[in-house]
């Protein structure tokens, strides 16, 4: 299942509402503690810092309480940043896309992404504009689903394929848990990603494995 970008915004507005809930529940709370594991990994004191694709605003407010100095979150689904606004005011909502990230080339010492890259129309695309927005020396951090592997795959495969889309027909944007599953199996591995990020210009391009190896956490720095 393929959305087109319209497609996908409109999906993640109908499931703002229950955004975060949902999180809480698939990931039986432990996405809080990823979030804070990413802002660590890239954001230090008095930082600039981007939040891509911020949704209902976690991981910058994450950033922001790792000691950024100013943090701005963007996103392209207006009823989650409705939702983000209301969670923290010291934060600069922006509504925006990140295959055109309306920012200077160079105005960022940090990025991070939580759960959003694979949502993107085109994935390089995007990694190309993240590295153009930060200074050289400039950190980015992207938190995504990835592949499972090893003796736990079996269990995910159940559990993204029967258990999540089920939860579409109790709960609003139904659509958006049909096209999870979707997403993950085209989205590229841990490996992949590492190597496309490379290629987009991040140096020291690495990732950890969170989660029983559902989540992947890749860091990079910009050359």
């Amino acid at each position: 299942m393929t959305l087109a970008p319209e497609g996908v915004r409109t999906m993640f507005d109908r499931i703002a509402p229950v955004y975060d809930a949902m999180n809480r529940v698939m990931t039986l709370g432990l996405d809080v503690r990823w979030r804070r594991l990413a802002a660590a990994a890239v954001v230090q004191p008095g930082d600039r810092v981007l939040d891509a694709a911020c949704g209902t605003g976690d991981l910058a407010i994450a950033d922001l309480k790792r000691g950024a100095g100013k943090v701005t979150g963007l996103d392209f689904s207006p009823r989650m940043l409705e939702r983000a606004r209301r969670k923290d005011e010291r934060i600069e909502w922006i509504e925006g896309d990140m295959l055109a990230l309306p920012f200077a080339d160079g105005t960022f010492d940090a990025a991070t992404v939580g759960f959003g890259v694979r949502n993107v129309a085109d994935l390089e695309a995007a990694s190309r504009e993240l590295r153009r927005v930060l200074r050289p020396g400039g950190r980015v951090a992207i938190l995504e689903i990835t592949k499972p592997r090893g003796v736990l795959k079996p269990f995910f495969s159940l559990w993204f394929d029967r258990v999540v889309p089920l939860l579409g027909k109790v709960l609003p944007g139904g659509a958006a848990y049909t096209y999870l599953p979707a997403s993950v199996k085209r989205f590229p591995g841990a490996e992949a990603l590492a190597t496309l990020m490379r290629d987009c210009g991040f140096g020291d391009a690495r990732f950890r494995l969170f989660g029983g190896t559902i989540v992947a956490l890749h860091t990079g720095v910009a050359e």
